[in-house]
């Protein structure tokens, strides 16, 4: 008799930049979320779908839980918490080359009582695990009992950058999904809309290009995304930033920093995409834009009432 196929949606959840983004891609077998050394990333909830002969699992990457004030802030933790509801499994990636912080503490806070099995992924294993005493004894203080007496929780040390040990995880979560048919069809690998992915990789590009001198000051807006004649697409984007002088880092002497994000954001929408992609870069100075709500809305950020 045939096994019957497991389907089902699981979190990915964790403090800012312990890897999720990159462990969401090496699962899927395809590049869903963008990636950059930058915390914070990550700004709302993005599915990632891998189908196999098991069955079909929807992984959801969320924003890292932050301590933070303004309305991104708001709405990114706001996206972490809802991401907890209605979920078979979670995902906990823990950077184990890290300390234990505030902000991981907030986590665990959030998920010492959930009722859906969690898999804690000790990521960056292949960077020693030098904190991994620190997170099983931060669990066991949560919970009052010994990781051996936990129900539902078990955990892997893995490396979503090499590969270590995601075939297992793999292995853990589907035993936790129910049976059930597929939700998507076997071809798809995300549900994002075509504009957030585009505003998405513009951003990627500017924070692998500019490293640490923009670390949350930048937001790309798709102002326009159309097809045109010859098959080509036609996206206008505005970046923007929160002082001139962050301009001035965005433009680059002679707008060279501006043509090297152009050129490799367009290279890598024209493979997703499969069309040609004409692409338009505009640099504006917002200040407090991460308060704008009207703003934070043309992103994607939608608020609840």
């Amino acid at each position: 008799m045939p096994k019957e196929l497991k389907c089902g949606f699981v979190s990915i959840i964790g403090r800012p930049n312990t890897g999720k983004s990159t462990l969401l891609n090496r699962l899927v077998g395809e590049k869903v979320a963008i990636v950059s050394p930058v915390p914070q990333t990550t700004r709302m909830n993005v599915r990632g779908i891998l189908t196999d002969a098991r069955g079909q699992i929807i992984f959801v990457d969320t924003p890292g839980w932050h301590c933070g004030r303004d309305g991104l802030d708001r709405f990114m933790n706001k996206s972490f918490q809802n991401s907890l509801e209605g979920v078979d499994a979670i995902i906990y990636v823990a950077d184990t080359s890290r300390s234990v912080g505030e902000e991981e503490r907030q986590v665990v806070r959030r998920l010492k009582d959930t009722k859906v099995p969690v898999v804690m992924a000790l990521n960056k294993i292949d960077l020693k695990g030098e904190y991994l005493q620190e997170y099983i004894a931060l669990w066991e203080e949560a919970k009052g009992i010994g990781i051996g007496a936990m129900q539902d929780f078990v955990m892997i040390p893995v490396s979503g950058r090499d590969g270590i040990q995601t075939d297992k995880l793999l292995e853990v979560v589907f035993d936790f999904l129910p049976e059930g048919p597929f939700l998507y069809p076997e071809d798809i690998v995300s549900d994002m809309p075509d504009k957030l992915l585009a505003s998405d990789l513009i951003r990627e590009k500017l924070f692998c290009l500019t490293r640490q001198e923009l670390p949350h000051s930048i937001a790309v807006v798709i102002e326009e995304m159309r097809a045109v004649k010859g098959k080509t697409t036609r996206i206008r984007a505005v970046i923007f930033v929160e002082r001139d002088s962050q301009k001035e880092i965005v433009i680059g002497e002679k707008g060279q920093m501006l043509k090297k994000v152009g050129t490799l954001a367009r290279a890598e929408l024209e493979t997703i995409l499969e069309t040609k992609v004409f692409l338009e870069l505009y640099v504006k100075a917002r200040k407090n834009w991460r308060d704008d709500q009207h703003m934070l809305a043309d992103m994607g950020c939608v608020f609840e009432v």
